[in-house]
């Protein structure tokens, strides 16, 4: 079955509920999310996965439409906790539950592959560089939602479920600390989130990275503004 490429998040879920296929793999997404002892992960729901979808499209057209969102609502299934030592294992397992739904439905050999191959592949922790263009499109689109509005809403949620203060009221900027993103949320910027446009794998993905990366140095910009203490950027 061939699916039409979708342009935006509306004609991306009409493409998803005139695919049986990708509604089974949506179901078995819904299933790991409600079954997740952690709770309800603003950060990591389907919604997440579809703007995930939608932007490993943008950036690898050239990758069948049902392929790239198959993978995008599959990439997350398994989602560890920031802090569990396992968190590099997530993506390996992702990639074995979609590899068994994949198969049930039916896809061929080759494209359980491709798409199970991009999912292990795209974690940060995990470190990997993807191989193939759906790959590199899928590990884009899930860092550009680090970045951004939606970037900074994901980073404070998943803060406060880590029971990290916003900042270090004493050193908001670690000027004389390690940084510690674990115990404030600020560090975060600095230790991961405003290098991650330079890890992109595709010009438009570096080009939308990059954007983004402005708005988070703009709202520590206003932070330093309405703390009195101006950051390092």
């Amino acid at each position: 079955m061939s699916t039409p490429a979708p342009t935006d998040l509306a004609s991306l879920r009409a493409a998803l509920e005139a695919d049986p296929d990708l509604i089974a793999l949506r179901e078995v997404l819904r299933h790991h999310l409600a079954e997740d002892p952690q709770g309800e992960d603003p950060g990591h729901d389907e919604a997440h996965c579809m703007r995930v979808a939608l932007w490993t499209l943008r950036l690898a057209p050239e990758v069948p439409a049902r392929l790239a969102i198959a993978a995008a609502l599959l990439h997350d299934v398994v989602n560890l906790p920031k802090d569990d030592p396992a968190r590099h294992e997530a993506s390996t397992r992702s990639a074995k539950v979609a590899r068994a739904a994949l198969e049930e439905r039916g896809f061929d050999a080759a494209d359980v592959t491709l798409v199970c191959d991009a999912i292990r592949d795209h974690s940060f922790s995990r470190g990997a560089t993807p191989a193939t263009a759906l790959g590199r499109a899928l590990q884009d689109a899930d860092r550009l939602e680090a970045l951004g509005a939606l970037g900074l809403c994901r980073t404070l949620s998943t803060g406060a479920r880590m029971g990290a203060r916003y900042f270090d009221p004493a050193d908001p900027w670690a000027a004389r600390r390690e940084l510690d993103d674990r115990a404030f949320t600020v560090d975060h910027f600095f230790t991961k989130l405003l290098a991650l446009p330079e890890t992109m794998l595709t010009e438009r993905g570096r080009e939308e990275g990059r954007k983004r990366a402005a708005f988070l140095r703009a709202f520590l910009g206003q932070l330093g503004e309405e703390l009195g203490a101006l950051p390092p950027l």
